[in-house]
């Protein structure tokens, strides 16, 4: 059975989640209540014929039991149980937009006399050993709800079981970080095609352009080394039970040269037998 737990910040997107993962073929029940976690794990296991995948969906709407799941979810690791956890993160900035745009209210707006601001910390401060034990981490932030569909689809398409996912993402520094990084390239250092003009309206995906950015000698030896790292890596972050790797790679608009430098690693990587996602968030910007 595949068991994964989908929690998160208010307004990051979990029900976008949800219906990205019955998609794929889980069986999902959101909103459940924080004590019934472990009773309803103990349930599937029973009937892995009819619950082969399950996602739960839980937050701090449960309330104060929400506080007590990180326990619950110990005491499975600690009976061996598989499981895995998604988190669905924002920033802060984003999320004040969304509650305001939808009118909706913020669960714990009336502990803090309706201060969505003041919600939304405390909220992350109470999400913040869950954030941690995470085993998946989306970021929300700069996602369209179609991207964010389409990040889950590839994530759990397969199984949640098997081996490591390395997903190689691009992204222009001029609309902020990947947040989601656990290795971050800067590529602004190399020539940009943006400035040459027969280039400057095409990308990264496109011939032309990963022409001119991969035979620049600097790039080669870029290249060159950042293999070197990543073969050196990888087998630790495995070994370590990771269960996806997100290596970015950043320029300033993130078109031109972060887009074949992703392309590249991400085919060298396919061709070492690893699971690899490909996705260029800033693209089209």
């Amino acid at each position: 059975m595949e068991f994964l737990i989908v929690t998160g910040l208010s307004g990051a997107g979990k029900s976008l989640v949800v219906d990205a993962l019955e998609d794929v073929g889980f069986y999902c029940v959101d909103n459940m209540p924080p004590m019934m976690i472990l009773r309803f794990y103990r349930i599937c296991l029973k009937s892995q014929e009819e619950f082969d995948k399950v996602a739960v969906v839980t937050d701090i709407r449960g309330g104060e039991p929400f506080r007590t799941l990180i326990n619950d979810l110990e005491v499975l690791k600690v009976q061996d149980n598989p499981f895995k956890i998604l988190f669905i993160n924002c920033g802060t900035h984003v999320l004040l937009n969304r509650f305001k745009e939808t009118r909706r209210r913020h669960p714990l707006s009336d502990e803090y006399e309706g201060s969505v601001e003041a919600a939304v910390v405390a909220e992350k401060n109470m999400l913040e050993p869950a954030y941690k034990m995470a085993d998946y981490l989306i970021d929300t932030t700069e996602l369209s709800p179609t991207q964010l569909k389409n990040r889950v689809k590839d994530m759990f398409g397969g199984s949640v079981s098997q081996q490591m996912v390395v997903r190689v993402m691009s992204f222009g520094f001029k609309y902020g970080p990947c947040r989601e990084a656990d290795l971050m390239f800067d590529v602004r250092c190399f020539p940009n095609p943006y400035y040459v003009p027969e280039l400057k309206t095409h990308t990264g995906l496109e011939t032309c352009v990963k022409e001119y950015v991969l035979n620049d000698e600097a790039v080669k030896g870029f290249i060159t080394r950042l293999y070197d790292m990543v073969d050196y890596l990888l087998p630790l972050y495995k070994k370590e039970g990771k269960s996806e790797l997100v290596v970015a790679i950043g320029c300033t608009g993130g078109k031109h040269r972060s887009v074949a430098i992703a392309e590249n690693l991400g085919a060298y990587l396919s061709s070492k037998h690893n699971k690899v996602i490909i996705s260029h968030r800033d693209i089209r910007k």
